[in-house]
């Protein structure tokens, strides 16, 4: 409940009986499980990260083929991008990023330092590389596939989608095409630099 109040209303403007009344409890018990609106805030980050994780998977649950996997997982992580509750959290983590640094952070790694960790192990995984390289190499591909839309996303220059993207519409919802060709690239060069093991 306290999610989508924070969302629609702003961590500023949300208040706890509003909350309380949404949620149809008492504002006393409210306060005995969150003492304050930050740790009801900091609890509602917990929540989309479980969230966030279960929609997203992981690069093997989309393709047994490595680099059609790698670039499935990036075209998803766009398409989650897009989808209006997700892009709201990240500009309110944004805007309250000074008065509430812990938040802040919390969620650009539920929603980017996960992924790209997840990112990073299959890589290493399927190709032979160090964490490290696996680590470069999935920040580079992420760069390459979803980074450039984001800015534009965040400043509210595009449209976005109110409803749950669906990982099978994933092809319709972004361009594959470019993502495919942008993994390709950085996948073939990186990879036959380190001699990885995978075929792409």
């Amino acid at each position: 409940t306290a999610k989508w109040i924070f969302l629609e209303s702003g961590f500023e403007r949300t208040s706890m009986d509003a909350v309380a009344a949404r949620a149809q409890t008492s504002k006393r018990s409210l306060y005995a499980h969150f003492p304050t609106k930050d740790a009801l805030f900091l609890a509602v980050i917990d929540r989309v990260h479980d969230l966030f994780r279960g929609r997203m998977r992981t690069p093997d649950h989309y393709a047994d083929d490595p680099a059609e996997a790698t670039a499935l997982f990036c075209g998803r992580f766009l398409q989650m991008l897009g989808w209006a509750p997700v892009l709201l959290t990240c500009r309110m983590g944004i805007s309250e990023a000074e008065r509430l640094p812990e938040a802040a952070a919390q969620l650009h790694e539920v929603f980017f330092g996960t992924t790209t960790d997840r990112l990073a192990a299959y890589l290493s995984g399927q190709y032979g590389l160090d964490t490290a390289e696996g680590a470069t190499l999935a920040a580079r591909l992420l760069g390459m596939t979803v980074y450039p839309t984001l800015p534009r996303a965040l400043f509210g220059l595009g449209e976005l989608r109110d409803d749950l993207p669906d990982e099978a519409s994933i092809e319709t919802d972004v361009d594959m095409t470019a993502i495919r060709r942008a993994a390709e690239s950085a996948l073939s060069g990186r990879v036959a630099a380190s001699g990885g093991k995978a075929s792409l």
